[in-house]
């Protein structure tokens, strides 16, 4: 059940309105609030979004204000498109860190996306950096990529925003760097960093020195094993993750901020009689087992299939077309918001089940909102 301090009038309350002061026909909490309700329900444009408000209009009046009734899509795209994404996206942060105090976090996995429907007239499509919560489900935050750049040194922005205490980061190797493993170690959490060839060397020597440690069968060494087997539709998964305490052999070792742990993963996979295999190597910060090790490493990918793919199948996110800049960036983290709510709610039926059951059912969107069904928890 959600309590009070909860809520998105709490959180968003304080959000500064872009729009000069003769213009406010309609209040910014009003328009932050249908444009949640009409997400969840379905909605992916402001036409949409303008047409849930009217059809759902005697409920929302009774706890919003509507001064003047609903506002146009007009309205709404011009607020979204002005709102400042950083200072959204804080109030954003508020909540998510008040669901993360009550759930409790262990793992963040970072990753970006392509907004690819938000490409026009020249410009690249919007490419944002995630930030997951795995075990719950809970999106902590977003930053959009420099058009003229990459994710490096956007990764580090994200972390600056992040509450990362006791936390086990988790980025693919295009965030192996020794930066952003200082940002991590900075902000009071833990790496796990995929290792490739994009890191000169580093590698090849985790490379080597697994291999001289399989060969002495690890003798006075420090190191931990963990397997899994897995069935099912049709193929067989077979992983073995080797962890070594020791980085002894690894050029600039200390380059890389509280570096403890160096490791790989054997996996061989199992499809129609034919069977592929894949080493794949990565550096730690935190002196654990090989289990935790594995199990941050596959659940890292919920951010791909509970994230990412429910943003595109679930919420047609790459097919969306809005494409000014601050307003595509500000609805992405609507979306977002409303992909963490719906996955709260404790409700068994399928994601696409439950924003059909919250377009039809107010009081089971009032539940997703609050959890109780209550709307002055809003």
């Amino acid at each position: 059940m959600a309590q009070p301090h909860l809520a998105i009038k709490k959180h968003f309350r304080k959000l500064r309105d872009p729009r000069r002061q003769g213009r406010k026909r309609h209040l910014l909490l009003d328009i932050l609030v249908i444009t949640l309700c009409a997400v969840i329900c379905g909605c992916n444009d402001w036409q949409q979004i303008t047409t849930f408000a009217n059809a759902r209009r005697d409920w929302l009046k009774t706890f919003l204000q509507l001064p003047n009734g609903v506002p146009s899509h007009d309205t709404f795209e011009r607020v979204f498109d002005r709102l400042n994404p950083q200072e959204f996206q804080a109030c954003f942060r508020e909540w998510m860190q008040a669901l993360h105090e009550a759930l409790g976090l262990s793992q963040i996995a970072i990753d970006g996306k392509t907004l690819r429907g938000s490409g026009s007239d020249g410009r690249k499509a919007l490419h944002l950096i995630s930030a997951w919560a795995t075990a719950n489900c809970l999106s902590l935050g977003q930053i959009a990529v420099d058009e003229k750049s990459n994710e490096i040194p956007a990764i580090p922005k994200l972390l600056e925003l992040l509450d990362l205490h006791g936390a086990l980061v988790t980025i693919d190797a295009m965030g192996c760097q020794k930066a952003i493993a200082a940002k991590v170690i900075e902000g009071g959490g833990d790496y796990v960093l995929t290792v490739k060839e994009n890191q000169e060397h580093l590698q090849a020597d985790i490379r080597a020195a697994l291999n001289q440690a399989y060969e002495s069968n690890f003798a006075g060494l420090e190191y931990d094993t963990y397997e899994t087997q897995e069935r099912g539709h049709g193929r067989e998964e077979y992983r073995c993750y080797t962890v070594l305490h020791c980085t002894d052999g690894i050029r600039q070792a200390a380059d890389w901020a509280r570096l403890t742990t160096i490791g790989l993963c054997y996996s061989e996979r199992t499809l129609n009689g034919v069977t592929s295999e894949e080493l794949r190597y990565f550096i730690g910060s935190r002196k654990a087992s090989a289990k935790i090790y594995g199990q941050a490493l596959r659940n890292h990918w919920g951010i791909e299939n509970k994230l990412h793919w429910q943003l595109d199948v679930t919420f047609d996110e790459d097919k969306n077309r809005v494409r000014k800049r601050h307003g595509a960036e500000n609805l992405a983290l609507v979306r977002r918001l409303a992909l963490s709510l719906l996955q709260q709610h404790p409700d068994k039926h399928s994601l696409p089940c439950k924003r059909l059951l919250a377009a039809l059912d107010p009081a089971f969107l009032k539940e997703v909102l609050c959890g109780d069904g209550n709307p002055r928890r809003f």
